[in-house]
């Protein structure tokens, strides 16, 4: 990896497990963790393909699986990946730089019908890749595909910067919501979930 994450260089020692026994504990305590996945399901055929860029713990890929979709996961953790592949065992959960993304030399070469960037994945990214994450998430998109992108809009990636940066890697902005319900966006928003497509 080229350069250590915001994840890395923004958190303490211990942060990736403490993230693991958090959502491990949200989910026995019957906690909603499938918003993201019941929005992109939404979006989607039916048994799509679907890629988790900075997939975490797992919970977005694995509640996309349990409606029906192929899904492969992808983290720069060690750590989130290997309590994703503890916790949910149906899809596949990879380690990789987003930056760095090429799946197709891990084993995955076909296209995906969407990609899913949850949990402020965009802003724990190693500062000035924020481009080329979107790039090589888009590279592995088919035509006409989309990347749906959801972060805390307080945390120092403004959404013009995003826009232009998904212009740069070949995306077209289609929608945008204050949440993962579809809440209507506002400039105010403190969260935004931007749907963009990659043009045929």
């Amino acid at each position: 990896m080229a350069k250590p994450t915001r994840w890395v260089t923004d958190t303490k020692p211990g942060h990736s497990q403490w993230y693991v026994d958090r959502f491990r504990r949200l989910a026995a305590e019957g906690a909603d963790l499938a918003g993201e996945a019941r929005m992109v399901d939404a979006l989607v055929p039916p048994g799509s393909r679907i890629l988790d860029a900075g997939c975490g713990t797992g919970r977005v890929a694995a509640a996309l699986a349990a409606r029906g979709h192929n899904l492969v996961g992808v983290d720069a953790d060690p750590t989130l990946v290997e309590a994703a592949r503890a916790d949910y065992p149906g899809p596949r959960f990879l380690v990789a730089d987003l930056a760095e993304l090429d799946l197709p030399g891990q084993g995955e070469p076909e296209p995906f019908d969407a990609a899913v960037v949850a949990g402020n994945v965009m802003t724990f990214v190693a500062p000035g890749t924020e481009p080329a994450v979107l790039a090589r998430i888009a590279a592995h998109v088919r035509p006409d595909g989309l990347v749906v992108v959801g972060f805390g809009t307080d945390r120092g990636y403004p959404v013009a910067e995003l826009d232009a940066d998904a212009v740069a890697a070949g995306l077209r902005l289609e929608h945008r919501f204050a949440t993962w319900d579809l809440r209507p966006w506002r400039d105010d928003a403190e969260f935004a979930v931007t749907v963009l497509r990659r043009p045929v």
